[in-house]
């Protein structure tokens, strides 16, 4: 996938400002996912009007394999994708950014059902936003359910890095002071 899909996309159109109550001005200590979201997006590939890709070019595009574009489709992920006059599929600047944010929506773990119920509901129109904004807390909890688990995990991990770094420091040590006696009662090569 070309760095120019992969930034453009990276943008899921939900820029925020801010992570929980503090402004973010320092972006770089981030993770780089995170510095995706919140960044600029980078200019789609063609403006608005002659945005007209083939499901290879979205597919090179966004890393997703034309079956599953297609599959997207089928099952409502995706409302249904213009057709030029031969029958291929024709994706808008639109879809690649909708595309964009199934991939963050994925990313949280989201479960497919969950995710073609906020599809049917973004379709549905503005009478859906608080049912989108409960499915979307809903999934930022498990989020942070996930984050905490994993940060419990992370810490488990470093204390055993650094006990082994400790050991291994400690049998070097060992070696080294060994090792010692042994080269000073060696016999002196002749001439030294």
């Amino acid at each position: 996938m070309p760095a120019s899909g992969r930034s453009a996309l990276a943008w899921s159109g939900l820029q925020r400002s801010s992570v929980e109550d503090m402004t973010v001005t320092d972006t770089t200590s981030l993770p780089a996912v995170v510095r995706d979201c919140l960044a600029e997006p980078d200019p789609l590939p063609r403006p608005d009007g002659d945005d007209r890709y083939t499901i290879s070019e979205v597919a090179e595009l966004t890393g997703l394999t034309p079956h599953t574009l297609r599959w997207y489709e089928r099952i409502g992920l995706m409302q249904h994708i213009d057709r030029s006059h031969s029958g291929q599929r024709r994706y808008s600047n639109a879809d690649l950014r909708w595309l964009s944010l199934v991939g963050k929506l994925r990313l949280t773990g989201m479960s497919v059902a969950d995710m073609i119920r906020y599809a049917e509901l973004a379709r549905a129109g503005e009478h859906t936003f608080a049912e989108r904004q409960e499915l979307l807390q809903a999934t930022r909890r498990d989020v942070l359910t996930r984050i905490a688990e994993l940060q419990g995990t992370l810490s488990v991990l470093d204390y055993k890095i650094d006990h082994y770094a400790g050991k291994i420091d400690r049998h070097a040590r060992t070696r080294t002071a060994e090792a010692a006696p042994r080269a000073e009662g060696a016999p002196r090569a002749e001439g030294a």
